[in-house]
């Protein structure tokens, strides 16, 4: 004949850490994802910003669809790149990428 012998129930006190302990998974992955995708995203974000808030005229600019030009006139909200003589065109200025060095576009 076999004897089993029951095991005393867990103490109150050890209990009230585990919530705390199922959670740090969860707590630890969130930190991990803000500093990897979300803080850089905000960085890249505020810069993208500040160069579309900075843009004047002659500045020379590649916009989103890949197409490089001289901004002629900077409003509110829309600016007017020059992409070849008398050409031009008008864009948001949330359309801008990039503002390139000057005289960029003149050596190529």
């Amino acid at each position: 004949m076999s004897f089993v012998i029951a095991q005393a129930a867990p103490a109150a006190g050890g209990a009230a850490a585990n919530p705390i302990m199922t959670f740090l998974p969860l707590i630890l992955l969130f930190v991990v994802f803000y500093f990897l995708m979300i803080r850089p995203q905000m960085k890249r974000q505020k810069e993208h910003r500040q160069m579309v808030s900075a843009l004047s005229k002659g500045d020379e600019v590649v916009t989103n669809g890949g197409i490089a030009g001289k901004v002629d006139e900077v409003g509110e909200s829309f600016i007017t790149v020059e992409i070849a003589p008398n050409v031009k065109i008008k864009l948001q200025k949330g359309a801008v990428q990039q503002v390139l060095p000057k005289g960029t576009l003149k050596s190529s």
